[in-house]
């Protein structure tokens, strides 16, 4: 039952759909399939498989689904998933009903009150990775290893930290956009989650003061050793040294993090590829920055959402307890 996800959008067919010529019909269901991100049409086909395979095995109609369904079904979730992964496995319903052209039983009024009742039981709250900050990284930089991978690795979290990227902004760079100035580097940032139409935007990462924590040199140091001109700038490494065509995954951003974490003598398990983002909000909330200029590095559009970091980073900088002479 994965067909109605192959194509996310309207069905191209019914009356009229045999005078469409073939090639403008496959282009049409070409741009509908590239109307979401690849990650999440994979993850809309994974939860979708988890809702068939489960209504096969209670003998229930996966397409269309009732609402009595969905509820039920969401409701055994609750027994083994967090309540945003049962949200996820719901998402992925009214998309699969919606490409067939079938009313999303997830409107109803039992499934609505089914989740409530699934989030006021089990909570919503959930347990963010910690922020790298300055100190962390200059740690996780002094743990890398003298070696090639040891000069992506830093480069890796040099360019992650300063940059705010997020993990899969980090592994879809290019070398191209990456622009060298005398004191400066500017990277062109194509395509992110909060701009899925590829609208792009600039980010600018000045030199650092230290040498062995400037993000630009490090960048530097990675292509000319790497020997790499052109394709993802970050790439994965045999422990031969060998350097792969293809770029790196989301996947290995968190694996380095975790890596160099753990090597700093940080808890691994509370890092991870986001923390590098994270990481530089809050550092630089510590530092007095503008709630704008933390903005504009981390692309942000949701001020609620940034608030959270520079709410971390100011916990110390005016803190009242410090001034009670304990």
């Amino acid at each position: 039952m994965s067909g109605p996800l192959e194509v996310i959008g309207p069905i191209m067919g019914g009356k009229g759909a045999d005078i469409v010529p073939s090639p403008a019909l496959e282009q049409a269901r070409e741009f509908a399939r590239q109307s979401k991100a690849e990650t999440t049409l994979r993850g809309y086909r994974a939860d979708w498989r988890d809702f068939c395979g489960w209504c096969e095995s209670h003998g229930l109609s996966p397409l269309p689904a009732a609402p009595e369904t969905v509820a039920a079904y969401i409701a055994e979730c609750a027994g083994r998933l967090k309540v945003g992964t049962i949200q996820r496995r719901l998402n992925a319903i009214p998309e699969a009903h919606k490409a067939t052209g079938q009313d999303s039983p997830t409107t109803a009024g039992m499934v609505r009150n089914t989740l409530k009742g699934i989030r006021r039981t089990l909570g919503t709250a959930t347990a963010p990775k910690s922020p790298t900050l300055t100190d962390d990284i200059r740690a996780m930089v002094e743990a890398t290893d003298a070696d090639l991978i040891g000069t992506r690795d830093r480069a890796l979290i040099l360019l992650g930290f300063a940059g705010a990227f997020r993990r899969s902004e980090l592994v879809g760079l290019d070398i191209a956009d990456c622009a060298f100035g005398k004191d400066r580097l500017t990277v062109t940032l194509r395509r992110s989650k909060t701009d899925q139409d590829g609208a792009g935007r600039k980010i600018g990462i000045p030199y650092g003061a230290n040498p062995e924590t400037c993000p630009v040199r490090t960048i530097q140091a990675w292509l000319e050793q790497s020997g790499a001109s052109a394709g993802p700038l970050f790439r994965s490494i045999t422990r031969h040294g060998q350097v792969h065509v293809g770029g790196l995954s989301g996947i290995d951003v968190a694996r380095v993090v975790k890596k160099l974490a753990d090597r700093a003598g940080l808890d691994a398990a509370k890092y991870a590829g986001h923390s590098l983002r994270a990481g530089h909000a809050t550092s630089a909330a510590i530092a007095g920055a503008s709630e704008r200029s933390i903005m504009n590095q981390t692309g942000h559009r949701s001020v609620p959402m940034v608030r959270r970091y520079i709410r971390d980073g100011s916990l110390f900088r005016e803190n009242s307890a410090g001034k009670l002479g304990l």
